[in-house]
């Protein structure tokens, strides 16, 4: 799939018009998921090398604001998407646990790369690496490669983005 073939889905509502006015008819779910999903602020977790590849996807060739991810935050407490690009190490963990305990509810995590997935190739028999991030939090999207390309990030945020939008109340399914 074509980064440039992904379009945004348009407001979740219905505007009526009447003699007075016009009204808008929707479902409150509706519109606050979509308000959610397009206004991501992430949080980055960059230790390896994939987090070059974040940072290439934020640059001017893929762009991301134009899908709603712009606004990074240096703080948890203003973030709701924290990006794990890299490896875990085991004095890394409490750490990036604090952080996240920090970020406001809802919350969503992506792993991003070989490393913040399954320990990686290169570390994944030592002492020290934390075998995934999903032993430390809770993870909602997960980016396979070594390092994955700027356009897999693209993709697994859009895929986020289509996750929220079909949540309930802002309540996710945890595993």
């Amino acid at each position: 799939m074509d980064v440039k073939e992904i379009k945004q889905d348009p407001f979740p509502g219905l505007v009526e018009p009447t003699d007075d006015g016009a009204i808008l008819v929707t479902k409150l779910d509706d519109v606050i998921n979509w308000a959610r999903s397009n206004s991501l602020w992430p949080l980055y977790f960059g230790t390896s090398c994939c987090a070059i590849e974040m940072m290439q996807t934020g640059a001017s060739r893929h762009d991301w604001s134009r899908f709603g991810f712009e606004v990074a935050r240096a703080t948890p407490r203003q973030a709701d998407l924290i990006i794990i690009a890299g490896t875990i190490v085991i004095k890394m963990a409490p750490v990036l646990k604090r952080l996240y305990d920090q970020m406001p509810d809802p919350k969503y995590v992506i792993a991003m790369g070989a490393c913040a997935i399954s320990g990686g190739p290169f570390y994944y028999n030592t002492y020290s690496v934390v075998k995934g991030a999903d032993h430390i939090i809770p993870v909602d999207i997960y980016i396979p490669g070594c390092p994955p390309r700027p356009e897999a990030l693209l993709h697994g945020m859009i895929s986020l983005q289509e996750k929220i939008k079909h949540t309930h109340n802002g309540q996710q399914k945890r595993a």
